[in-house]
């Protein structure tokens, strides 16, 4: 059964950083492209960042340069470092594998919270 369990959000002021976790079971994790998503209120969810099984990484125009994402495939994890955040980065940040569907399986997320 998979799981998804998010961590490390939290209040900043804009400028500051965080960094979010994802602790991932289930199967889920080993063979696919992870991602972290956003969802602000209001709007559809969207993909930030992804990171293959072997490192590859993409990141959306508007955090490129600010967010990094990272994995450990020993531990089943995927990381999310944010700096220079903004209040547009104002969101529920989930992970998940790449492309996965609304109806799939999805964590209870992480709120962040970047005030002006």
């Amino acid at each position: 059964q998979v799981q998804l369990v998010e961590s490390g959000g939290g209040l900043v002021q804009a400028g500051g950083s965080l960094r979010l976790s994802c602790v991932a079971s289930g199967g889920i994790f080993s063979i696919n492209t992870m991602g972290w998503y956003r969802q602000a209120p209001g709007k559809q969810r969207e993909l930030v960042a992804s990171v293959s099984r072997y490192g590859v990484t993409n990141y959306a125009d508007s955090v490129k340069g600010r967010f990094t994402i990272s994995r450990d495939n020993a531990k089943n994890t995927v990381s999310l470092q944010m700096n220079s955040l903004k209040p547009e980065d104002t969101a529920v940040y989930y992970c998940n594998k790449l492309r996965a569907p609304d109806y799939a399986y999805w964590g209870q997320g992480t709120q962040v919270t970047v005030s002006s």
